[in-house]
């Protein structure tokens, strides 16, 4: 049995990887701010789920607050960190910038300055948005990726260089998880599965970017969580075939490592739309438009 932090215990994700690790008879201390990106009783829905076992506990903590998170590490001594905690979303982060400045960059220094030294392994969340730019395909952790076309992305690269120089400077053993576009029951209510579904049954138009001709590597989350259960239990050690000259990007001499997780089956956005007219016996009304800023045309594990 083994003990964690989850930052982001209440989102989609984080809940999900709280139960696997509930039952796997771990204890799990949460944190998470309940922000209202979204509907903060949806959250609280899934902590009453949490909180109904006795190994786990919870804080209403932002992960800004480096003592009060340093002293949760501190008084219960988790074997590793899992940070989850995150301003998502590609287009809001066009909109609300320094939203994702304070929570995905402060944010996560936060985490870092707080693990180091105290626990054995900090597993965090990076996105395929990372790729940005690029169009080979299947995204590989292997390939360079330094042209983010949103603030999203880029925030998140960021995260994956911090992580890099803790690894470096302190020996903090990080892995960093590329997710792709995961669904899944108790989803996030922007989420297409959810968006587009409440707009077909009540008869109202839906947005369709870049005319359905965009793709996706929609992964289900229980697949998310088994990747992320798994990479907690293995902190990375440093690569001694790693070539300074040559450097591979996913990984590091330094305790460090990048993987995807993904479904490596993109689904053409016009072809998801076509089976949730099936499954709800319904046709939906597409209002189709163009690629909007910050996306890309495919994305593919």
């Amino acid at each position: 049995m083994a003990s964690y932090l989850v930052t982001g215990a209440a989102g989609f994700i984080g809940f999900h990887v709280c139960q696997r690790m509930l039952a796997a008879g771990d204890t799990v201390i949460g944190i998470d701010n309940l922000n209202p990106y979204y509907d903060p009783e949806l959250k609280r829905t899934r902590l009453r789920r949490l909180l109904a076992s006795d190994r786990f506990e919870f804080d209403e903590l932002d992960v800004n607050d480096t003592v009060r998170v340093t002293r949760w590490i501190e008084r219960h001594e988790p074997q590793a960190v899992l940070h989850l905690a995150a301003q998502v979303g590609v287009r809001y982060s066009v909109t609300n910038p320094a939203a994702y400045l304070q929570a995905n960059l402060a944010g996560f220094l936060s985490i870092l300055e707080a693990s180091r030294g105290r626990v054995e392994h900090l597993v965090y969340a990076s996105s395929s948005s990372v790729y940005g730019a690029n169009t080979r395909s299947p995204f590989s952790e292997h390939h360079h990726v330094d042209h983010p076309v949103s603030l999203y992305g880029a925030t998140k690269r960021a995260n994956e260089l911090m992580a890099h120089s803790y690894s470096h400077l302190y020996q903090l053993p990080t892995t960093g998880l590329r997710f792709f576009t995961v669904y899944g029951p108790w989803g996030r209510p922007d989420m297409a599965l959810f968006a587009f579904t409440r707009a077909i049954l009540a008869g109202k138009p839906i947005d369709v970017y870049n005319h359905g001709r965009m793709k996706r590597d929609f992964t289900y989350v229980d697949d998310i969580v088994e990747g992320v259960y798994r990479t907690l239990r293995q902190p990375p050690r440093p690569d001694s075939h790693w070539d300074s000259s040559s450097p591979d990007p996913a990984t590091s001499s330094a305790p460090f490592r990048i993987f995807n997780i993904g479904n490596n089956q993109p689904i053409e956005l016009g072809r998801f739309i076509d089976v949730l007219e099936r499954c709800l016996g319904r046709p939906a009304q597409r209002n189709l438009l163009p690629l909007q800023p910050g996306d890309v045309i495919e994305t593919c594990a």
